[in-house]
Order: C-alpha cells, then structure tokens, then sequence
C-alpha cells in the first residue's frame, strides 16, 4: 500500500485513550486535582451584561445593543445639516443680518 493510503486508514483507528499503566493511580494526581478545584470554582452560566461607562457607550447601549435603530443614521444626517447652516451663517449669513444684499 501506498504511504497516502496507510495515512488515510490510520486516521480512522483511535488512539488508545486508557492503558494499563494508566489505570493505576497517577503520577501527577496533585496537579490534577488542584486543576479540577479550579474548574470548580469558576463562575457557571452565561456572563452578565456589562455596563460601559461615558456618553458614548450609553449611547452605544441605546442604538446599537439588542435594539438596534436606523436613529444614528438621522442623527448623523441632523448633525450634518446643523454643522452646515452654522457654516453658512458664519461665513455668509451674518453679513447680511441687517442690510439686503
């Protein structure tokens, strides 16, 4: 038989899980349970939600959490729009407060 063929065959056998120098008492018995006593001792379930601190992320919490919203796409377009006219008004408008152009 071909090496590839062997190869291919040898994945389909399992490994041997349990030997027979293994069913005795193990060697590393002590790390092996401060292991477990680890496992033990942390936290079962799902994590809790996690709060994000500041303005942004109460506002990522809003919009963007399970309810996410179309509002962030109008508050960009209004934010736009206001930066715009203050631009407009500041370079042009103001001019021509009091008298017609």
């Amino acid at each position: 038989m071909s090496f590839i063929v062997k190869r291919s065959i040898s994945t389909l056998i399992p490994p041997k899980v349990a030997s027979p120098a293994g069913l005795g008492a193990a060697k590393d018995a002590v790390r092996m349970s401060r292991v477990v006593d680890f496992y033990t001792k942390l936290p079962k379930g799902p994590a809790p939600p996690r709060k994000t601190p500041g303005l942004l992320g109460r506002y990522q919490d809003k919009y963007f959490g399970k309810n996410a919203s179309g509002m962030p796409i109008v508050h960009v377009i209004v934010g736009i729009m206001a930066i715009g006219y203050a631009q407009a008004y500041y370079f042009h408008l103001r001019h021509h407060k009091n008298n017609a152009h």
